[in-house]
């Protein structure tokens, strides 16, 4: 039986779909739930279950994004904004913040990449992963999606719904049907139990357009199209579209996650469980950063140009800095010295810290970097070191070999 499980955020996973088998469920399509009005929100506590609208006030505006509320009302994104004012006239209005929304994009990607490679970014607020690599390191898919649910509200302050799937199209369906703040599991074995009862409009492909033709036919649910021979959909809709929608509507779909091209940058966050505000404590917390992103840039023979840090305070205010190094590099020392530097020039004293992250961009493919240690040349050696502490945790796993300052007490 398909169920949906809500508001798990703060328990541990499970809930209504408890039981329920993901055996072979291994796509996953993530989705934030409003998501531009929800990071607003963050920082106005006050608004929540209140409608609100987030888009250009003036007469030419359109809607970006709303909250439930806002929707229960009629608004919907896309909507010219003087219509959204008439259905929803106590409607709060806020102007959009484009990179507020970018900033909570990246985070929210870079926690994906932490679960799987296999992430296929369709949105700044929604992304399939394939998680079939990740099972024996996180647990079932169910157990992925619950724990990505969680991690986007803690680090993010903001909700999202996720649909668990054998494939990419039934997994989206499933996610729309989660909303919000929901994840639908849909077993392998009761796919078309769950396509089928749904409106035609509910296929890819299915608009205003086809949608009206296939009512002239008849065919207003999915099992209709499924139960309509394939050469009449053919004749009505054309060869092409009456062959996918026919393919759709038994839930067969065989396009594989497909991950981006590389990377234009590289990042580690870390939200804490408790605000700090001790400096020695962040500057450990920046060395572990640094060291992921080190380990990624070797790993990917790539060298950066520019670090980048963000620190985010227990109200949910941001600050980013950034600086270009002389040099390219892929030395996690290096990130480290920068991004300390770029921390400790804020002058932050007891400042109460929720997040802290490493970013480095304007990367380019490494020249020379597998070259012999040189006398004199503490740099290289810094890199031969690393490179050799890379590859002891591939054979040994990430603890083998850690630096003395993010060792703790008891391990010492």
């Amino acid at each position: 039986m398909v169920s949906v499980s809500r508001n798990q955020v703060r328990r541990p996973a499970g809930g209504s779909g408890v039981g329920q088998s993901d055996a072979g469920c291994t796509i996953l399509h993530v989705d934030m739930d409003a998501f531009f009005a929800l990071v607003e929100l963050r920082t106005r506590p006050e608004l929540h279950g209140k409608p609100v609208i987030i888009g250009a006030s003036g007469s030419r505006g359109v809607v970006l994004s709303a909250t439930y509320e806002a929707r229960a009302m009629g608004v919907h994104s896309a909507m010219p904004m003087s219509r959204a004012r008439r259905l929803a006239p106590t409607a709060i209005i806020i102007a959009p913040s484009m990179h507020k929304y970018s900033e909570v994009s990246r985070s929210v990607m870079s926690l994906f990449a932490s679960v799987t490679p296999a992430v296929e970014q369709l949105s700044v607020d929604e992304a399939f992963l394939d998680v079939s690599g990740s099972l024996r390191r996180l647990g079932t898919p169910r157990e992925i999606g619950e724990m990505i649910r969680a991690r986007v509200h803690d680090e993010q302050g903001i909700t999202c719904s996720v649909g668990v799937a054998s494939t990419k199209f039934i997994a989206k369906l499933a996610s729309t049907r989660a909303k919000p703040d929901g994840l639908m599991v849909v077993p392998a074995d009761e796919v078309l139990a769950f396509l089928h009862p749904l409106p035609v409009n509910s296929l890819w492909g299915v608009g205003e357009k086809t949608e009206e033709q296939l009512t002239r036919l008849g065919l207003t649910t999915v099992a209709d199209i499924a139960h309509t021979p394939l050469a009449t959909l053919q004749r009505a809709l054309g060869a092409a579209s009456g062959a996918h929608l026919h393919d759709l509507s038994w839930g067969r779909d065989q396009r594989s996650v497909t991950p981006h091209v590389a990377d234009k940058s590289m990042s580690a966050e870390e939200t804490f469980a408790d605000d700090i505000d001790d400096v020695p404590t962040l500057h450990a917390h920046f060395m572990h950063l640094s060291d992921q992103v080190g380990s990624r840039l070797r790993k990917s023979d790539r060298v950066a140009r520019s670090v980048h840090i963000k620190v985010r305070f227990a109200d949910f205010s941001t600050i980013t800095r950034s600086k270009t190094l002389h040099q390219a590099t892929d030395v996690t020392q290096e990130i480290y010295e920068t991004a300390k530097q770029l921390f400790d020039a804020l002058g932050l004293q007891r400042a109460r810290v929720r997040l802290v992250g490493v970013k480095v961009d304007g990367l380019r493919e490494a020249q020379g970097a597998a070259q012999q240690m040189l006398l004199g040349e503490p740099d290289h050696g810094r890199r031969d070191a690393e490179v050799a502490i890379d590859q002891l945790r591939a054979k040994f796993g990430n603890e083998a070999v850690k630096s003395a300052r993010l060792v703790a007490p008891e391990e010492q």
